[in-house]
């Protein structure tokens, strides 16, 4: 699994003009999932944002995670995190897992952070807009081992 996590003041995603997902402060996640992945791989990925100490404490440095802030999780599929294009123009998906693999491991994944904190959700294989207020900023690249 790969994500994207962006520290933000806020964000939102709408589908067809539509708010389908809002937060305040708090982390935007952009989560692509390959054929290779498991529901070890999304305990794992849960486990490790949610703990992230990305969060300014009084001294400036990064010592609080999203719970401590009492913020939210914006999570947003995102299979084009898997696309290669190291050959061509044209980004190749193969890595990707296929809609029907990937969306209960995204479910999952949105079940899971539930169970720690608030978490607002894009739809799954929608064409979808989403703006936010990038806090920092800071944007990390998470990956499963």
């Amino acid at each position: 699994m790969r994500s994207l996590v962006q520290r933000v003041k806020q964000a939102k995603v709408t589908v067809d003009g539509d708010t389908v997902g809002e937060i305040g402060p708090g982390l935007l996640i952009f989560l692509g999932i390959a054929r290779s992945d498991t529901i070890k791989d999304v305990d794992w990925l849960v486990e490790k944002i949610v703990h992230l100490r990305i969060f300014d404490d009084s001294l400036g440095r990064l010592q609080h995670d999203v719970r401590d802030i009492g913020g939210q999780l914006l999570v947003v599929s995102q299979f084009t995190l898997y696309g290669e294009v190291r050959r061509g123009r044209r980004p190749d998906f193969v890595l990707a897992a296929p809609a029907a693999m990937a969306e209960p491991l995204y479910q999952r994944f949105i079940s899971g952070c539930r169970r720690i904190l608030p978490v607002e959700s894009g739809t799954f294989g929608a064409d979808m807009d989403v703006s936010l207020v990038n806090w920092g900023p800071v944007t990390l690249w998470v990956e499963t081992p």
